[in-house]
């Protein structure tokens, strides 16, 4: 039952270094918990206790699609003129600017306004909001 302790943190850290659990949840995170408690237990000799967790935690991830990949989602809306216009505006770039500039002003905004410096979480995630929209509008062109 050792190979199977071993053979589940294997199978965490593929999960984390793929990206499939890039943004695990705190359920996520107490799921891959119990599910290594059980493995443990297992290995120790009393698989009457472990085994349910082991399973337990496997229904939940298969049940969650965390082990099939990234969930299907459906075709993004298009963006509205008014929502590409703020975001310009507040980054500071022009309509006709590409990736790259976004990124720069980005980077140049950021570094000023982020709570680390003395920023607002709000308006660090406004800024990186837009970001995400001018790029994703970018790609859509």
């Amino acid at each position: 039952m050792g190979w199977l302790a071993l053979l589940l943190a294997g199978l965490a850290g593929w999960l984390i270094w793929t990206g499939r659990l890039q943004r695990m949840s705190a359920k996520d995170g107490m799921a891959l918990g119990v599910a290594l408690v059980g493995a443990v237990l297992a290995a120790k000799g009393k698989p009457v206790i472990g085994a349910p967790l082991l399973i337990g935690a496997a229904m939940f991830f298969v049940g969650q699609g965390k082990l099939r990949g990234k969930a299907k989602t459906a075709a993004p809306k298009p963006l509205p003129p008014q929502d590409i216009a703020q975001a310009r505006a507040l980054l500071g770039v022009a309509p006709d600017a590409d990736a790259d500039m976004i990124r720069a002003a980005h980077r140049r905004l950021i570094a000023s306004v982020h709570p680390d410096k003395g920023g607002t979480e709000a308006l660090a995630a406004q800024i990186n909001a837009a970001r995400d929209l001018l790029l994703r509008h970018q790609a859509e062109r």
